[in-house]
């Protein structure tokens, strides 16, 4: 039986946070910043965020969120933490007041008082930092990809409904203008159906398809080697893996796709309003136990959705490329250095670049009578909020207590994550020679059942989602 004193139990601040935001829209106030100045954002309408992972991307999330408090800060690699605490003409004043950790579980342990986290560590951390954060009822904000298996994407999204929470996968090309131009023109019907969709980027841009190191040097005395390896099984320390070339090791990467898919697959993905695909099928160069090829192709096949048709969809690394179609005039460049997109349609194109950037309608001609029409009608027809940008979406999303203001949330991100992922099983499928069936509402591969063990693998003792 509850003790009498605890009905008064004081409530929690991120208990205050979450009714409060619910409930706002129901009240007419005079706006803090107004009372406080251009500007101003009054202490109690700022979030307690802690970072986790703040090397690296790690360095450019966390001052996205120098608006709000930064409590707490976290990094395996102390000297490298130090250095980004740093970077710039002074400190970063939004830190001066964080306690620092190495271990995310002692921070989230410790810091009763958070809101939410930010995780911007390798692939291979990413679920079991966010699960545990998202247990502890905090909102987080996850780095591309979202995960580093299947299993884990789909966990997370389950997890992010169970527990209520606002999540958002870090995706900076998802919030730009040039994305919500491709699906506006796409669904205005501006190039037809589109039963055809290519993807390409340059990526990987660090060592892959090789072999593991053998040598066995010293573990930095500032690094914790056995937090960095996380879930994953131990091998020794060695500067091949760390602090960036993990991308090209199966164990703690995704390789080109899973980097790069989440800005460049995304934008055909949104457009076309996909979810799971039915079959996969790859090929790619030589690649080893431990590394992923260095050149790869990747075919999906899409189900008909929303009144649109069946389509193939295609992923190009290393450098390969989709065929030049005809509609594209000579001496036009075909996406940028990084990587493109082409949609192509019955009655038209649509090409953008990395991050859905520059989009246009292929050809010319096709562009400028599309715009023309659309100045005659009274401009282009708007049908898609724009946005503050992928981090600000995420912290507004939790202060209006509105996880469709994020628009990368895990029930977009997840089953995207799964389809990059899903590529990822196929090339090392390749060899057998079939094109596997995928399952999306089980999740599993149904013609291949020794593929299914790559949806997945088993976490070092002491870790769990």
């Amino acid at each position: 039986m509850k003790q009498p004193q605890e009905k008064n139990k004081a409530v929690s601040r991120r208990d205050f946070i979450g009714a409060t935001a619910a409930t706002a829209a129901a009240f007419t106030i005079v706006p803090r910043h107004v009372l406080g100045g251009p500007g101003y954002t009054p202490p109690s309408d700022k979030l307690n965020i802690g970072c986790v992972g703040i090397g690296g991307k790690g360095h450019s999330d966390s001052r996205d969120m120098q608006g709000e408090n930064v409590i707490a800060l976290c990094d395996v690699d102390e000297e490298r933490a130090a250095g980004n605490r740093e970077k710039g003409d002074s400190p970063f004043d939004w830190y001066a007041k964080a306690n620092f950790y190495t271990d995310f579980r002692v921070m989230l342990d410790k810091e009763k008082e958070l809101d939410a986290i930010t995780v911007s560590t390798p692939d291979h951390t990413h679920a079991v930092i966010a699960m545990e954060a998202m247990k502890r009822g905090l909102h987080v904000y996850v780095q591309k990809p979202m995960t580093h298996t299947i299993h884990e994407a789909r966990m997370l999204r389950e997890a992010a409904i169970k527990y209520g929470v606002i999540t958002q996968m870090g995706n900076q090309g998802h919030a730009g203008e040039g994305g919500r131009l491709v699906n506006e023109w796409l669904w205005d019907g501006a190039i037809g159906d589109v039963t055809e969709a290519h993807c390409w980027t340059n990526r990987p841009i660090w060592p892959q398809g090789i072999e593991a190191p053998t040598e066995t040097p010293s573990v930095p005395p500032t690094l914790d080697w056995n937090l960095w390896l996380g879930p994953m099984a131990w091998r020794p320390y060695h500067p091949a893996y760390v602090p960036f070339a993990w991308r090209g090791f199966w164990d703690f990467g995704t390789g080109a796709l899973g980097d790069m898919g989440a800005h460049i697959l995304d934008h055909a993905y949104w457009a076309l309003k996909l979810k799971y695909p039915t079959t996969v099928q790859a090929s790619s160069t030589v690649f080893t136990e431990a590394s992923p090829p260095i050149a790869s192709m990747v075919t999906y096949e899409f189900p008909e959705r929303d009144g649109m048709p069946p389509v193939k969809l295609i992923w190009y690394d290393g450098g390969l490329m989709p065929t030049r179609p005809d509609l594209i005039e000579q001496n036009r460049k075909m996406g940028d250095g990084g990587g493109g997109v082409l949609l192509v349609g019955s009655k038209g194109i649509i090409m953008c670049s990395t991050y859905g950037r520059n989009p246009r309608i292929i050809p010319e001609t096709k562009m400028k009578e599309y715009l023309k029409d659309q100045k005659a009608k009274g401009g282009p027809k708007i049908q898609l909020d724009r946005s503050p940008g992928i981090a600000a979406e995420w912290l507004q999303a939790i202060k209006e207590g509105k996880k469709e203001l994020a628009t990368t949330n895990f029930e977009y991100s997840g089953p995207l994550t799964e389809t990059m992922l899903l590529g990822m099983v196929a090339i090392r499928m390749a060899d057998k020679n079939a094109k596997l069936e995928w399952d999306g509402v089980a999740g599993k591969i149904t013609n291949l059942e020794e593929a299914n063990e790559y949806l997945h693998w088993e976490y070092r003792k002491g870790w769990t989602l």
